[in-house]
């Protein structure tokens, strides 16, 4: 493992600026979450949690195409591969174009469905549906957003994704303030503000990437390229398109089944589940950081870069994941009472502060791991882990200690975590060094 200031300095170079931007998406959470949560009933925060998870389910179901275009963008980086890259953003595009129409058009579907998995009251289910018909409009932002975001991040450019997360994330924090509390527009306010933003977020986006574009001096892709070699790339992403179903099965599980337990459970689980957000968005800081190097000794045939990003990056994890437990020791329930002001939630998220604590020290190596693979692109490695994690963990977990409420949904997802890390650190120790064979 290099030591040298030089391989640390590589390292915080590339995730320091993703972290900072990563931070800024579950702060966004967590003002949604304290602004619900300072309004007079519970069910305002309940259904803007809930909307606000269907909304995140369907975008992360539809991470592959974030996920997918960075590994090959990474690949095509370090091999030089101007045109390569030029293809992978067009296709990218096209999928994302697609798929954002198409869940558009089977929305109300697709909400029915998902809310008719979830116990919660009229009340929460009212206002999620209010939440959810206006920000399900800004759907096809988000997942263009989500290719551009994976392009840039595939040639090493974090500093643009990071303005691009950041400013639009202060325009998303800005209004919320503004509609909920300035015009008193409620959860509809909370909805209007984060498509206002995510069309923030994809005018950056597209600026900064058509002036990585005009870099490169090589053809554009004509459609005939662009329709090209999209059998490597449905395959990579049907993978991680089935990797990223399990793990919002569980979040999404979770919720629902905490909204079945009363509104205030589900509040609590919502104010502890943005803190395991926050948590989760700085360590993938990190674990972009693997990515894009993970993908570059790839692209180069490298095994000793390999070895040196990830040894690097799981040190640093690990470190992180201390001092997150830490905070959440020492601050856990002050912080509970920034969220809300609702003394029944605050009492019901202090009760579960200790699965918090623990989780980071869980989770990390799942985050870094997920970094790994998506450089390398072993999309398949991920789903197998993920399947293990989801079908032979955290459902039979659940269901053995269901009596025990929602001890047993955290106790369920701290396996899940657990599982995940050590499935996908055994099989990168053990077969790594075919990734660059």
């Amino acid at each position: 493992m290099p030591l040298t200031w030089s391989a640390h300095q590589r390292l915080w170079a590339l995730a320091l600026p993703m972290m900072l931007s990563n931070i800024t998406v579950p702060l966004l959470g967590l003002v949604d979450t304290a602004i619900m949560g300072h309004l007079s009933e519970a069910y305002y925060l309940g259904a803007v949690a809930l909307g606000s998870t269907v909304f995140t389910l369907i975008v992360w179901l539809l991470g592959f195409l974030r996920m997918a275009t960075t590994g090959l963008t990474a690949q095509a980086w370090g091999a030089s591969q101007g045109e390569t890259q030029k293809r992978i953003l067009m296709q990218g595009l096209t999928l994302a174009l697609g798929a954002g129409l198409l869940v558009l058009l089977v929305q109300p579907v697709l909400l029915n469905t998902l809310l008719g998995w979830s116990d919660a009251s009229a009340e929460v289910r009212q206002y999620c549906r209010d939440y959810f018909a206006i920000r399900i409009w800004s759907l096809p932002l988000a997942l263009a957003n989500l290719v551009m975001l994976g392009w840039l991040l595939g040639r090493q450019q974090p500093k643009v994704a990071m303005w691009q997360l950041i400013l639009a994330n202060l325009v998303n924090i800005a209004l919320d303030v503004l509609f909920v509390f300035g015009f008193g527009w409620g959860v509809a306010g909370a909805a209007l503000a984060s498509v206002i933003a995510d069309l923030c977020a994809f005018s950056i986006a597209a600026f900064f990437t058509a002036k990585a574009w005009r870099t490169l001096a090589c053809p554009s892709p004509v459609l005939r390229d662009i329709m090209a070699n999209l059998g490597q790339l449905f395959r990579l992403n049907r993978d991680i398109f089935i990797r990223s179903l399990c793990l919002q099965a569980t979040f999404a599980f979770m919720t629902f089944k905490g909204a079945g337990l009363g509104d205030t459970t589900v509040a609590a689980n919502a104010v502890l589940l943005n803190f395991l957000m926050l948590t989760s968005y700085a360590l993938d800081g990190i674990a972009y950081y693997a990515e894009a190097e993970t993908g570059a000794a790839v692209g180069r045939r490298d095994p000793a870069a390999l070895d040196s990003t990830v040894a690097l990056a799981f040190a640093w994890s690990a470190v992180f994941a201390c001092l997150f437990s830490g905070g959440f020791a020492l601050w856990g329930e002050w912080l509970s009472t920034l969220m809300t002001d609702i003394s029944a939630v605050q009492q019901l998220a202090n009760e579960f502060l200790p699965w918090l604590i623990a989780m980071p020290l869980l989770a990390f190596g799942s985050y870094l791991f997920d970094g790994v693979y998506i450089g390398a692109t072993q999309g398949r490695v991920m789903r197998n882990s993920m399947l293990l994690s989801t079908v032979g963990v955290f459902f039979p977990l659940w269901w053995g200690f269901s009596d025990w409420g929602n001890h047993a949904l955290w106790l369920a997802m701290g396996g899940f975590m657990l599982c995940r890390s050590l499935s996908l650190g055994w099989h990168f120790v053990r077969y790594r060094h075919g990734f660059v064979a």
